[in-house]
């Protein structure tokens, strides 16, 4: 049987890390990796994650497919085309992004694009935000505007890459959410209501 690799997508405020968490720790044989993009925003920034992503993240998922180990993302390189289209940084990151979807997509593993989102855009401005991570400001705006650009790349990778599952998952009622993921990697769990970014 392949290995999974869980891609867990979505803009700030939408619970991320608590899946990834969650997923850690059901699914036993597992290891979790969570990925920021570069602080430079400049050119120079753009050569480190193509180095980081497409040179080392990459040969580090070639080694691994042939290791019996399923792999959970807390970002990865998504975020970093999102992140430029939006303008958060000063270049375009989709020559590498594309580059380094259609090298994910050649992997051996079976692979799960995870975009979370909220149907209710306000809640945005309702979910605590911890302060562990201060990459790009966090605001209600700025995550609806992220939303919809993941959005946009589920579904292009919905309609060009029919071999990686894509599910977008709406996080704002968790025990529905939580309920899909439990479902679709088998897990018997009860989850209690969640209340994280």
């Amino acid at each position: 049987m392949k290995s999974k690799m869980i891609i867990i997508e979505g803009p700030q405020g939408t619970g991320k890390s608590t899946l990834a968490n969650y997923l850690r720790d059901n699914l036993a044989g597992s290891n979790l990796y969570r990925l920021s993009g570069q602080k430079d925003k400049t050119v120079t920034g753009k050569e480190l994650s193509t180095k980081m992503y497409d040179e080392a993240l990459i040969s580090y998922l070639q080694v691994m497919q042939d290791i019996p180990m399923d792999l959970i993302f807390d970002r990865t390189f998504f975020s970093e085309e999102v992140y430029a289209n939006l303008g958060y940084k000063e270049y375009s990151f989709h020559d590498v992004y594309e580059r380094l979807l259609l090298k994910l997509s050649k992997l051996n593993y079976e692979i799960y694009y995870i975009n979370l989102y909220l149907k209710n855009t306000q809640k945005f401005k309702e979910r605590i935000i911890r302060n562990h991570h201060n990459y790009q400001k966090f605001s209600g705006t700025n995550s609806a505007n992220q939303q919809e650009e993941y959005l946009i790349i589920s579904k292009y990778i919905r309609e060009n890459y029919p071999h990686i599952f894509v599910l977008d998952l709406a996080m704002d009622d968790f025990d529905k959410a939580y309920a899909t993921i439990n479902k679709l990697f088998n897990i018997n769990n009860k989850v209690e209501n969640k209340d994280d970014n």
